[in-house]
């Protein structure tokens, strides 16, 4: 039986000469391909700039950096990639760990507000899964606190809230390319603002603090883009529409037949948000199952469909961050429910019926 995999990465012939022409012209670093697609990703999702890192975890680094001072605190949902939180501490803050939503996944303010010190400094909301956070209501509370905010939309290439791309919003939103993100440029990462100053920051924090050779104005780490990176993320960017338009219809596709599914729930929607579905994620209901979510990763697996969790242990949990004896309780139930489906735009609609009759199989040989 064919595997279904969770995902995939098919590069065009394009894409592959793309690289081709920057591995013959010797020229491999931080060149003219890196500082278009800087150019172009910021306009594509609304910001002014843009600054092309290494990697996402980069990103976030760079943006902390640039915002904090030694002993600042952040405010950081629990249920999301470590680098989320790590890099706080690497820029010498503090990160406050909250809990989340259980219907987006996305940081609790309510919880985060319990947390709010005089060292809070900044809020970095994830936009989880391509599910965009409550941006009206962060902005809201980050101007009634003072807060800078860092987005971390790492998983989010084309959500819109409300119309509008939520890479447009402030203080600075963080990206990653990733071979299974929406895009990919191998490696990468990307920090996108309107602000001039932060800017100029990341783009010095990236590269040693250099503005010229050998000068250097503060000190900063090596965190360039490779022109051969920056080649394909600009052939990656010209097909961003297409991958997100198949990933949508993909997760529509899985809604309809899932949302028939007794004990799986699949991914709630906010109002005004257009998600982007880096990853089609459901929740077990484990009162109408007598197998755990992992026994039902395994059932699936010998359907032919692979799957992933996101997370199976939210960051308060982690062994790094077990000092701080944080609970969420919300976060740590998520974690004991969560898969993830095949999405990605290379599915075919026979591949995706496949995955919806493997769960309602899977489903039906282990109600209670």
């Amino acid at each position: 039986m064919k595997m279904i995999p969770v995902a995939s990465v098919k590069l065009t012939d394009a894409e592959i000469a793309a690289m081709e022409a920057v591995l013959r012209s010797g020229h491999l670093i931080s060149g003219e391909a890196v500082r278009t697609l800087e150019e172009r990703f910021a306009r594509q999702v609304g910001a002014a700039y843009g600054v092309a890192v290494s990697s996402g975890t980069a990103a976030l680094h760079v943006a902390y950096l640039a915002l904090l001072e030694p002993g600042d605190e952040v405010l950081v949902p629990v249920f999301t990639h470590i680098s989320t939180a790590s890099m706080v501490h690497f820029a010498g803050g503090k990160a406050v760990l909250c809990d989340v939503d259980r219907k987006t996944f996305t940081i609790s303010l309510e919880d985060a507000a319990r947390k709010v010190t005089g060292r809070t400094r900044a809020i970095a909301p994830v936009h989880l899964f391509g599910n965009a956070c409550d941006l009206e209501g962060i902005q809201r509370f980050a101007a009634e606190h003072n807060l800078k905010i860092v987005w971390d939309a790492a998983q989010a290439h084309g959500t819109r809230y409300d119309g509008r791309d939520i890479g447009s919003f402030a203080d600075c939103v963080t990206y990653s390319f990733y071979p299974t993100k929406n895009m990919t440029t191998g490696e990468g990462g990307m920090l996108v603002t309107n602000d001039e100053k932060l800017y100029e920051r990341g783009k010095l924090l990236r590269g040693h603090g250099q503005t010229r050779k050998y000068y250097h104005e503060s000190l900063g780490l090596n965190y360039r883009m490779m022109e051969v990176s920056g080649a394909l993320g600009l052939e990656q960017l010209k097909r961003l529409d297409e991958f997100i338009a198949r990933r949508r219809h993909n997760a529509d596709f899985l809604s309809k037949r899932l949302g028939k599914v007794e004990g799986v729930s699949v991914p709630f929607i906010p109002e005004g948000v257009e998600h982007s579905f880096h990853q089609y994620s459901i929740l077990l209901d484990l009162d109408r199952f007598k197998c755990s979510r992992d026994e039902f990763v395994a059932e699936l697996r010998t359907e032919g469909v692979e799957t992933a969790v996101h997370y199976p242990r939210p960051v308060n949990l982690q062994p790094a961050f077990a000092a701080d004896q944080v609970r969420a309780p919300n976060a740590e139930w998520l974690s004991e429910r969560i898969m993830s489906l095949p999405v990605h735009p290379a599915l075919t609609d026979a591949d995706l019926d496949r995955v919806c009759s493997a769960v309602a199989e899977v489903a039906r040989r282990n109600y209670r």
